[in-house]
Parts: C-alpha cells; structure tokens; sequence
C-alpha cells in the first residue's frame, strides 16, 4: 500500500460513536495509586485525568511531576494533566518529561497564553485550555489554532465531588459550535459533577470526553460505573468525533 493510500485511509476512517472517558486520579485511594490506575484501566477507561492543585490558584494541594513519572509505568492510557496552579509555565518541561501526554492550563494561570500553547506543543504534547465557570469562551478564542483539548469545568476547581452546575451546559454547546465552525478535531472535555445522570445534558451538548472522579473511583464495580457514564448518550445523537489535532 502506498503512503497516499495510508493516508487516505486514515483520512476516511469513522469518528468514534462512543465518549471518551477520563477518570480524575483526585478520587482514588491514594494509598495505593498504582493499583487504581490498573483497575481503571482495565475497566475500560480510554485516559486517566491528572489533577494538580498548588495550593494558590485553587485552594487545595494535590501531586507533582514525580507522581506523574511513577505512574508513567504502569498504564498505557494517555495522562491527561491539569495544571490548576500559578504561574504554570515554569512547570510545564517537568511535566512533560514525567510523561504527561496532555498538559492543559488556565488562561488566568499566566500572561501569555498563545506562548503556554506553543510550548506544550514544542514539547511534543497535545495542548489544552480549561475554563472556570466564570471564564468567558473569548478567553481561548484566538488561540483556537493552538489547541488541542478545552476543558469546561463544570464545577468551580479546587475540590472533587462537588455538585454539578447546570449553568455551564449553554457554554459546552457555544463551544461546540465554535470547534465545529474552526473545522479543528479539538475534544472537548466536561470535568465536574459527572455521573451516569449527569452526562445525557454535557453530552447532548456536544462535549466528547467526560472526566468523572468520584463517580468511578467512588463505585465499587469501576467497569460497571464506566459503563454506565459511556451509555449515558442520548438516543439520536450524532458521532463523536473524539481525535485530536488537525
């Protein structure tokens, strides 16, 4: 088969039908990580969601790089890191070297966010931007072309097992036009209060991968909780086209 043809057939290959999603380490037994990432994994989760809290930007203290690289080992699921601290540019190379396949950050966690995105991109990593919920979509609008995942925090960050605010689901699908209208293959990441009830509203929204803490980490049959987020979908939706870059 010629390289024309390889690409070709990459090119028309089907989006996925099905939601990625990203359980938030935040949830799991923190005594004994290396097994819940393994569990997880083996349930069926598609990326494993890294939150790191400083302290500063959000009130609260979570892991490091080093924790990143421990992990690394142990699982082949993308790391999904979220820098919830402040400055983040400082930390990202780190980051990257620990093994983190996406690093994403706060337009507030810096002064130059196009710079943050050139960056995690030079270092070979899908770049990210993630919106508080009083974070305004124009935030990351002229940076579209530097973006690989936004992330719509559907609660205010800091904390797990919060209760979902429904006030975010208007942004997730003014976002989703934005994407769709910028023809890139960005994922669009809801993290937040997401449970099997939960994800019908983000996803009919047009969100693509669904970060859920408590909601797995917190159930005793973590395939059957997985499971059950993923079927979430509401009946006629369309595919999910849940590729990055482009």
């Amino acid at each position: 088969m010629s390289l024309t043809s390889r690409r070709l057939q990459i090119i028309i290959m089907p989006p996925l039908t099905r939601p990625l999603i990203a359980p938030s380490l935040l949830a799991a037994d923190f005594a004994r990580l290396k097994d819940e990432v393994i569990a997880v994994e083996r349930a069926g989760a598609d990326w494993l969601h890294l939150d790191v809290m400083d302290g500063h930007f959000v009130p609260n203290i979570t892991f490091g790089p080093l924790l990143v690289k421990a992990l690394r080992p142990h699982t082949k699921m993308p790391l999904d890191v979220h820098l919830m601290i402040a400055p983040a540019d400082p930390y990202i190379t780190a980051f990257a070297e620990a093994g983190a396949d996406h690093i994403s950050v706060h337009p507030e966690a810096g002064p130059h966010l196009h710079r943050t995105l050139q960056h995690i991109r030079a270092l070979g990593k899908k770049s990210g931007v993630v919106l508080n919920p009083a974070t305004p979509i124009e935030s990351l609008v002229n940076v579209l072309d530097l973006t690989d995942l936004i992330m719509v925090m559907t609660v205010n960050p800091g904390f797990g097992g919060q209760a979902f605010l429904t006030s975010q689901i208007p942004k997730i699908a003014a976002l989703r036009r934005l994407i769709d209208e910028s023809g890139r293959n960005i994922v669009l990441q809801v993290d937040g209060g997401i449970t099997a009830q939960t994800a019908p509203s983000v996803l009919q929204a047009g969100a693509t991968c669904l970060i859920a803490g408590t909601a797995v980490f917190g159930a005793a049959d973590y395939e059957a909780a997985i499971t059950s987020i993923r079927a979430a979908v509401p009946a006629g939706l369309p595919e999910l086209n849940t590729s990055t870059g482009g």
